[in-house]
């Protein structure tokens, strides 16, 4: 696919969420958002505009604290949709209160828009715009009233403009060891330890932990793990991307890119990654973005796939030697027979450099492993989350999913000497990330025919041995088996199975194959207990690994599944997710297991499936959240809680912890909506879910900016 340089201010996608009616934003309004002018020869829908949509987009459509409504990037976006497709958009507007105003109105707004931008006025409402199509205008179409700003004002933006002046280009250096007040990667930095060195929140103080500010956010229904760098933290939610002042939650500059599509249920990308002076974000219908970290500007946008190939970017981009390196998933429509891929792409241009099939074929290791099927009838191996970098080896490491076509594995008339492993899925990849050429590659559960991925974060440490230091990879799938490799050459080393499957009946010592017990291959409409479920002993929740103590905290949820075999479908499994038999009621749990004397050190059992992925500090403490609201600090070094918070929604997110002007904070994005979140719930049905959208909650000590409550 080809990538789009953009020279104009952004894509001018329409109307960012929660913008326009709150006095929160109202230091972050363009200067000409104030009262227009309205003229009597204005053309129809211009007072509706001005009255309804301008203190958020300007008076002249050129955008203010909402993204532009005309130019080239507009007409890109619109000029080729359906004619009714921005009145069906606009109609959602404002987000606050959709549908508020009578559809005439919507219909004078949306084309006024688009005779501004010399498009055709939408079908349905041609006829409440019958005036001539005038030029597109330069610069204003109606003046601004002239206005002094008071001293406030001008401080305020002054303010904002210096927050984003001042911060510099993300280096190679910096991604490999992160300052410590920054957290500039899904999981902070290239090892995907997802663990924060700061110290001033610790044992003795996180019982004082306040709120310290709060923003509602665009609604969307994934994961979000936001960036902080310099003091301005970064953050998307379903294409609304924020700059914001850590600090405060000020918003700096907003971009809004509104889905093309509501296919995937799934509504954007769990993380966005920063390198250079620009932001990187995948969106939910297969663009990769580039955007400014200073204005948020549109630098470029590079297409991945058409938005019905039934792809999904959900992964965050990894940023390598000026290489953004993304991983797909899904993959099960006709256009991706044969598996998905991870791209590089060039950070300054989005021009792609290579491409990695995640399902073997051709000549590659592994291509003979399905069984004698042809490459046509192999799907999976989605690349669910970012993967690791070790600088040292020059590796990336990326783990993948199962196939999402099982009666190819278990179809009886295989040939002679093919296997049924179904490589790559299930699978350690070790990529060169300056060619994507496969460096080694380890299987964790072959033949997978019950939807229990590998395909989550690798975590890359270092082991002691009596030889000295060893590199590693230590990684756990939906199985809740812990596998540890060297990161060097993919050599197995060692497993741990943490307790809650019943699937693996043995683990080879030397090679770590395991062995599934036979009884439990599904069948045609014979559902057979299996644990855990296609959710998983742990899915996109994930770890956190504190190096000094060599503790890897693991979040998960004990339940288990009737999976029997569709035989007429694509997907083919059709699996019930239940709670286990003989359960104690306590579904959620975390457990610190240190990868250094492979013992389990403490776990922590309550009722609420986990919600959230895991933050250890070096304050001694370990942060999570349940699906009944509550957000705690727990003990790393005990498991006891120190400290909670009950919140408006699930903590369904990625918490990260930062320090700006020299406070610390942790925060933490709440609202669920994925199918973990969906299906859990039922578990615990005295918890009422309020679906009340998306919040980022920021939390500090009273003394450095908390408030109390």
């Amino acid at each position: 696919m080809k990538s789009k340089r953009v020279g104009v201010r952004g894509t001018a996608k329409l109307l960012a969420a929660l913008v326009c009616f709150s006095p929160l934003y109202a230091i972050a309004a363009s200067p000409d958002a104030p009262n227009a002018v309205i003229s009597k020869s204005a053309p129809p829908g211009q007072d509706a505009y001005v009255n309804h949509c301008a203190s958020c987009h300007g008076p002249s459509l050129g955008g203010g604290f909402g993204p532009p409504l005309m130019g080239d990037g507009f007409v890109a976006r619109w000029g080729q949709a359906a004619p009714d497709a921005l009145l069906n958009y606009v109609k959602k507007m404002p987000p606050s209160d959709p549908n508020s105003l009578d559809p005439a109105t919507y219909a004078e707004i949306t084309n006024f828009i688009r005779t501004a931008n010399q498009l055709p006025a939408a079908g349905a409402a041609a006829a409440a715009s019958a005036a001539p199509t005038p030029k597109r205008p330069s610069a204003h179409i109606v003046p601004p009233i002239a206005r002094n700003y008071d001293a406030a004002y001008t401080a305020a933006r002054q303010h904002r403009d210096d927050l984003a002046n001042r911060v510099t280009p993300v280096t190679d250096a910096m991604q490999r060891a992160p300052r410590d007040e920054d957290w500039l990667l899904w999981r902070r930095d290239q090892a995907s330890h997802g663990f924060s060195p700061l110290h001033q929140i610790d044992r003795s103080s996180v019982g004082q932990l306040r709120l310290a500010w709060s923003l509602a956010l665009s609604h969307s229904t994934n994961a979000i793990t936001p960036l902080v760098h310099d003091g301005v933290m970064y953050i998307d939610s379903n294409g609304t991307v924020q700059a914001l002042d850590a600090a405060s939650g000020d918003v700096i500059w907003e971009y809004a890119r509104p889905s093309s599509t509501t296919r995937v249920p799934l509504s954007q990308p769990r993380g966005i990654a920063l390198y250079g002076n620009a932001v990187y974000v995948p969106t939910i219908d297969n663009h990769e973005l580039a955007l400014d970290a200073h204005t948020g500007k549109l630098l470029w946008d590079h297409e991945l796939a058409q938005p019905d190939d039934r792809l999904e970017t959900t992964a965050a981009p990894l940023i390598v030697h000026g290489k953004v390196i993304q991983g797909v998933s899904g993959c099960q429509g006709q256009e991706y027979r044969g598996g998905c891929f991870i791209v590089a792409l060039d950070a300054a241009t989005g021009k792609e450099l290579w491409r990695f099939h995640t399902i073997a074929r051709g000549n590659q290791p592994g291509a003979d492993s399905w069984n004698g099927a042809p490459t046509d009838e192999r799907f999976g191996g989605s690349v669910w989350t970012a993967g690791s970098y070790d600088p040292e080896l020059n590796l990336v490491y990326f783990g993948t999913g199962q196939t999402y076509k099982i009666s190819t594995l278990l179809r009886a008339n295989a040939r002679p000497g093919r296997s049924k492993d179904a490589l790559f899925t299930n699978t350690t990849l070790a990529l060169n990330p300056d060619t994507g050429k496969l460096v080694w590659y380890y299987q964790h559960f072959a033949g997978d025919v019950w939807d229990l991925d590998w395909a989550f974060e690798q975590t890359l440490l270092s082991l002691p041995t009596p030889q000295g230091p060893r590199k590693a990879v230590a990684t756990i799938g939906k199985l809740g088996i812990i596998d540890v490799v060297d990161a060097k050459t993919g050599h197995y080393l060692w497993s741990h199975d943490l307790g809650l499957q019943n699937l693996v009946t043995a683990i080879d010592p030397k090679t770590g194959h395991k062995t599934f017990d036979p009884a439990l291959v599904p069948e045609v409409d014979h559902p057979k207990l299996v644990c855990p479920s296609g959710l998983g002993v742990r899915n996109w929740l994930a770890t956190s690994y504190d190096p000094d103590k060599g503790n890897l905290y693991v979040p998960m949820v004990a339940n288990c599944m009737n999976i029997a075999f569709k035989k007429d479908e694509v997907g083919e499994f059709d699996l019930a997710t239940i709670v286990p038999p003989n359960s104690d009621g306590n579904f959620g749990r975390v457990a610190a297991f240190n990868l250094k004397t492979q013992k389990t050190a403490w776990t922590d059992e309550h009722r609420a499936a986990e919600a959230s992925a895991l933050l250890a500090t070096a304050g001694g403490l370990v942060f999570e959240g349940t699906l009944d609201h509550w957000f705690r600090a727990l003990d790393s070094d005990s498991g006891e809680t120190l400290w909670q918070a009950r919140l408006d929604d699930s903590p369904h997110s990625y918490p990260i912890s930062f320090m700006a002007d020299g406070v610390q904070y942790v925060a933490v994005v709440t609202g669920g909506g994925t199918p973990h979140d969906i299906i859990f719930r039922n578990f615990t049905p005295e918890f009422i879910h309020t679906n009340r959208g998306k919040t980022l909650w920021v939390f500090s000590l009273p003394q450095h900016g908390g408030t109390a409550h």
